[in-house]
């Protein structure tokens, strides 16, 4: 035969989806896993569309998580993300998918991975790719998880059963420190020599933030109006590359553009009406700052939910610009961030260490989950 299968499992989480696979079903080096994930979304795809594969030709429907058994004594099982890219045969693992991790709990208690009792369970998850460690609470019934519920989330129709995702000591999950250069805020020098303000922030994901004023654009736009704005993307493209440099990410410009993952760049604003995806028209009262998300080169749907995190982290740091975009309102609870398709709801747990330094201690929000098919995925036999 030229093609062979392997099982798997196809699942959306939070406003993502991905193929599920078990590590003993993939062989043991992860330089072999490459090709048989680009198989199974179908990249490389020069159109764009992944139409030979399970992916859906944008960046939160070409993904794929790896679980197997825990290496810490702190978490229940692994699990590995990654970031197939759409146009090239090539996948990321620099990062996490915070809306993905919504999806590891559930699939580990149906998968027997995990043996949990009935009712409201706590899975503790080690996300490999960052090292760092995520709390997914969720009930159980009948020994399997429940995904019927009246928790709806924007960029989802429907509602399902709230999953609450704790992610602990977020902070320099991709750097290894939660302000990479030691600034709130700092000043970056692009390729052009023209230089901007922005925020390098890593909590759960690095991600540079800067105004969207200084881009040109007013921070409510919705993503087609952006991609339509050749100009705007190829300044974020060349934050992005800087931004990736300052962080210690890349040691210069032509590895950065090899670095399609890490950092997101962030454009933010400070709350006002605008018009989401599904036609509803928002306040300015309803959000705490307005965020948009480039994402892969692609803008965001919605908002990456470990950018969320970020977000919401950056936004109580003193001096960051997310603090400055902060609606004076806004109080020490969870923050509302505006964004193309809604409000989402975060919250972050920052304060200052002992030594005056910024800690971000936690990170919380609420996703839902579902089990959407399982059997077979079909790979070409040379992969």
């Amino acid at each position: 035969m030229d093609q062979r299968p392997i099982p798997a499992v196809f699942m959306r989480g939070g406003t993502s989806k991905a193929l599920m696979f078990h590590a003993r079903d993939l062989p043991p080096e992860r330089e072999a896993w490459e090709p048989i994930l680009t198989a199974a979304l179908g990249s490389p795809d020069p159109y764009g569309r992944q139409l030979d594969g399970m992916g859906g030709g944008v960046s939160s429907l070409s993904k794929a998580c790896i679980l197997g058994p825990p290496t810490r004594a702190d978490a229940d099982l692994d699990y590995t993300f990654a970031q197939v890219q759409i146009r090239e045969a090539r996948v990321e693992w620099r990062q996490n998918c915070g809306n993905m991790s919504s999806a590891i709990g559930p699939f580990a208690v149906e998968e027997g991975l995990v043996r949990v009792p009935d009712g409201d369970v706590v899975v503790r998850i080690h996300n490999t790719n960052t090292a760092k460690i995520i709390h997914a609470h969720f009930a159980v019934s009948g020994g399997m998880p429940r995904y019927a519920g009246d928790l709806a989330i924007p960029g989802v129709s429907g509602t399902g059963a709230p999953i609450r995702l704790d992610f602990l000591e977020p902070g320099g999950a991709s750097t290894g420190r939660l302000l990479p250069t030691g600034r709130p805020l700092d000043v970056l020098t692009l390729e052009d020599g023209s230089r901007i303000e922005a925020s390098l922030v890593d909590a759960a994901n690095a991600c540079a933030f800067v105004r969207a004023s200084d881009i040109g654009l007013e921070g409510t736009e919705l993503p087609e109006a952006i991609e339509a704005r050749g100009d705007v993307m190829a300044r974020l493209q060349a934050i992005r590359i800087a931004a990736s440099v300052a962080m210690g990410i890349a040691p210069d410009a032509a590895a950065a553009r090899g670095i399609a993952a890490i950092p997101f760049v962030g454009f933010l604003s400070p709350a006002a009406a605008f018009t989401d995806l599904t036609g509803t028209g928002l306040p300015a009262g309803a959000m705490d700052l307005a965020a948009r998300i480039i994402s892969n080169g692609q803008p965001h749907r919605a908002l990456p939910l470990t950018i969320s995190l970020c977000t919401a982290v950056a936004a109580r740091i003193g001096g960051t610009i997310a603090q400055e975009c902060l609606s004076p309102g806004a109080g020490e609870g969870p923050l509302r961030l505006g964004m193309p398709s809604g409000i989402l709801t975060v919250g972050a747990d920052v304060g200052l260490d002992a030594a005056g330094a910024w800690h971000a201690r936690a990170g919380s929000f609420y996703r839902t989950a579902r089990r959407l098919f399982d059997g077979r995925v079909w790979v070409p036999a040379s992969a």
